[in-house]
């Protein structure tokens, strides 16, 4: 699992660690990293040799490693410009040493260019880009190689114009991101929020991480931590010779209804993939469900289930009285329980959500922004990480907060965010399965929290297979689901 950090914590690390180092140290470790990173970058585009590199340098220390990071590829016979966008106030020494290397300023970019370093803003900017880098950036699309593809643009440590603590991305008048589309990124001594969360994650490419000795003066907690697949290999129950299918977890499932049995089908689907042995349904949609999944037991009512581990409820129930009465029966149990959709809905109503801060077992909550807004009243915000956590320590429950990066948060202030996720994911359906998977992982015994981490993972992975055949369906996911968990063990 890697940890992400936020900017104080970085700022005070770097302070720390440059207090044993001659100066310029580490400005000179990170534009060494970057600048391998960009001369392999010029192979890909024909050689390091003759290559164009642009830099766009802003005032503070990311122009400074630009700069340094030029220095090393003019001396490796590139050609290399600089853009400064504050003139005057560009790094002193690092712009002395580009000029000695043979390197040269412009006032504005010329083309061919094979690769861009953004070196405009670094972990210290806020608001977006200013208005004479925004048009400078707006630009970029229109820069062409040596090869007439579009230059590759590297970021230097984070994309300029994001928020480096949340991943939001400021807009324009007209809906455009005031920040730099990078293909790459390259971050110096730890991950930041805007790597791995929110729109500017999209933003910022492919990552990757330089150590530059920070890790042993990074204190604290961190802000969040990106689920690995050797997370999931840890924590994936573990068959042997006297496993069963009661000992290997029952999950029960209170989904679907007569008007909606896709739901129930699909969210016994995603169950039937995770690790439980037996699959309980209870509901409205019983025919449906046998029919698709005939291993499964089935009754018509909470009441009439069984005995199982954990629960999953709400997608497709409806939210009539029916269906909170069985909402109500799934809060009375004293298991793990996964709320979804209808259920969400129906936790509206004070009375039920009443009943969730008082419970001891585990709960999960699956809100998309929209189920979130009506649970909390007001939208997720520019602050995904922030929102999960205020809302799971309202709700005392976890909070797997659906998007392109799921975001999970833990009542104690611990936070998630899924690497895996995929646009692909987002039709009817696919919340339906994902509910199922996380039940499953429930009533296997895994901790809520590695249980939602895990399933977001999962979906993910089997949203990104599914969408290898085209368009994706739910029952697409189901079935690339299967393979995906199989290589678990």
């Amino acid at each position: 699992m890697r940890s992400v950090w936020r900017v104080a914590d970085v700022r005070a690390a770097e302070a720390g660690l440059m207090g044993t180092l001659p100066e310029g140290t580490l400005m000179q470790r990170a534009a060494a990293g970057l600048a391998r990173r960009a001369a392999l970058l010029l192979a890909e585009r024909g050689g390091v040799y003759g290559g164009r590199v642009l830099l766009l340098v802003g005032s503070g220390d990311n122009g400074g490693d630009a700069l340094y990071a030029g220095e090393r590829l003019a001396r490796r016979g590139v050609d290399v410009s600089a853009l400064l966008l504050t003139p005057g106030r560009a790094h002193a020494a690092g712009l002395a040493a580009l000029r000695a290397a043979g390197g040269r300023l412009v006032d504005r970019p010329t083309g061919p260019v094979d690769l861009v370093l953004d070196g405009i803003v670094g972990i210290g900017g806020t608001g977006g880009l200013r208005a004479n880098a925004d048009e400078v950036v707006r630009g970029l699309c229109q820069l062409r190689g040596r090869d007439g593809d579009r230059s590759t643009v590297l970021a230097v440590d984070v994309p300029s114009g994001v928020a480096v603590d949340t991943g939001h991305v400021p807009l324009s008048a007209s809906g455009r991101p005031t920040a730099v589309r990078a293909d790459v990124t390259v971050a110096f001594g730890a991950l930041k929020p805007a790597l791995v969360v929110g729109p500017a994650a999209a933003l910022a490419g492919q990552v990757e991480l330089v150590d530059i000795g920070l890790r042993p003066w990074l204190r604290g907690t961190p802000a969040l931590r990106v689920t690995e697949w050797s997370d999931l290999v840890d924590w994936w129950p573990k068959l042997g010779p006297a496993s069963e299918k009661y000992t290997r977890g029952v999950v029960g499932v209170a989904t679907g209804s007569a008007t909606y049995p896709g739901a129930a089908v699909l969210s016994v689907g995603g169950a039937l993939a995770g690790p439980t042995g037996l699959v309980r349904y209870a509901g409205g949609a019983r025919t449906e469900v046998l029919h698709q999944h005939p291993s499964v037991i089935a009754s018509g009512r909470v009441a009439d289930s069984g005995r199982v581990q954990a629960w999953v409820c709400g997608s497709g129930l409806g939210t009539g009285a029916d269906a909170a009465a069985e909402l109500r029966a799934v809060l009375a149990t004293s298991v793990p329980v996964v709320l979804d959709a209808d259920a969400l809905t129906l936790l509206v109503d004070g009375s039920l959500a009443d009943r969730l801060r008082g419970r001891d077992a585990p709960i999960v909550v699956t809100p998309h922004d929209r189920e979130f807004t009506r649970l909390c009243g007001e939208e997720p915000g520019a602050d995904r990480v922030g929102a999960a956590l205020r809302l799971a320590a309202w709700m005392n429950a976890v909070v797997l907060l659906k998007g392109d990066r799921t975001v999970i948060g833990t009542p104690d202030g611990r936070a998630y965010v899924n690497p895996t996720g995929t646009p692909a994911l987002a039709t009817g359906g696919t919340g339906d399965v994902l509910a199922g998977l996380l039940g499953s992982l429930l009533a296997a015994g895994v901790p809520a929290e590695r249980a939602a981490a895990s399933a977001a993972y999962l979906h993910g992975l089997a949203g990104r297979e599914a969408a290898r055949g085209g368009p994706v369906t739910a029952p697409d996911v189901v079935t690339a689901l299967r393979p995906v968990v199989a290589r678990l063990g």
